[in-house]
């Protein structure tokens, strides 16, 4: 290379989307109409109450028991979800079969599907005449208008969080260390539990807890199979549009609070699990 050649310059790449401030400008302003105003206006109209009636209100024996078979059932969907999607999520990655495509593509139905017709349809299969009642019912098993119907309708409606947090990791994982533990002796559940697991223990936490905030808030699925019943199975979304409809804003706005609380600390959960997860990929990539 002859010293007197002056070095070339660099060429910047070229950008598809405009420029930084352009975009950051167009991603805030979405991001402070669509999200922050209707958050804060649900925040300042918590505030107008005061503590005192905010506390009453959020204590009172109707919102407990709806906040309370909210939370339960969404533990109990998210426990099948986290096994289950985890099942799923291996067979669509370790397994080749015909089919595969179509079942993989059946897992996003959930999110295509408006959730009353889900919910419509899960009421049809559990009712006491319906393919799944007339099964269940003789053995006493009742699912519409319980807890259990809550928990499926709130189980179909987020298990893809789960399978699509898992299924990329999965792809990725390098099959070495596999390998490398057999020739170990290691036996199968082994190298799952010591190998395959912790590589995607980030993600899989991330879709469990995904899972089980999409559960909390869901609405149009659980309305149909749950009955309503106030005290029994009555959901805190849907006492807080009959709050609305009674005219009773004060009470609405209490418990959209307190479901907006325990989706932000799920969702501070969730960024915590995927910086790690980002770390860990940092780390064995």
């Amino acid at each position: 290379m002859n010293p007197n050649t002056a070095p070339a310059p660099a060429v910047k790449p070229k950008r598809v989307l405009p420029g930084f401030a352009l975009t950051m400008g167009v991603t805030l302003s979405y991001l402070g109409v669509i999200i922050l105003l209707p958050v804060i206006a649900l925040v300042l109209k918590g505030a107008e109450i005061g503590p005192a009636r905010f506390w009453a209100i959020a204590t009172a024996p109707r919102t407990l028991a709806a906040l309370q078979l909210t939370l339960l059932a969404a533990f109990m969907a998210t426990v099948f979800n986290a096994l289950y999607g985890l099942l799923m999520a291996w067979v669509l990655v370790r397994y080749d079969f015909p089919g595969k495509r179509i079942l993989d593509a059946l897992v996003d139905i959930p999110f295509a599907l408006p959730t009353a017709v889900a919910g419509l349809a899960l009421s049809a299969l559990f009712a006491a005449n319906g393919w799944y009642g007339a099964l269940l019912e003789p053995l006493g098993l009742k699912v519409v208008f319980t807890i259990w119907g809550v928990a499926i309708a709130m189980s179909f409606t987020s298990i893809p969080f789960v399978i699509r947090a898992v299924q990329p990791v999965l792809e990725d994982l390098d099959p070495q260390y596999e390998q490398a533990a057999r020739t170990l002796g290691a036996s199968r559940f082994t190298i799952f539990r010591r190998v395959i697991f912790p590589a995607i223990l980030p993600a899989f936490m991330v879709g469990v807890t995904l899972s089980f905030a999409r559960s909390l808030g869901e609405f149009g699925a659980v309305v149909f199979i749950a009955g309503n019943l106030p005290m029994q199975t009555e959901i805190a979304s849907l006492l807080a549009v009959i709050r609305l409809e009674e005219y009773d804003y004060n009470g609405a706005a209490v418990i959209a609070l307190v479901l907006l609380l325990i989706a932000l600390v799920l969702l501070v959960v969730s960024n915590l699990l995927q910086a790690r997860a980002m770390r860990y990929k940092g780390k064995t990539g």
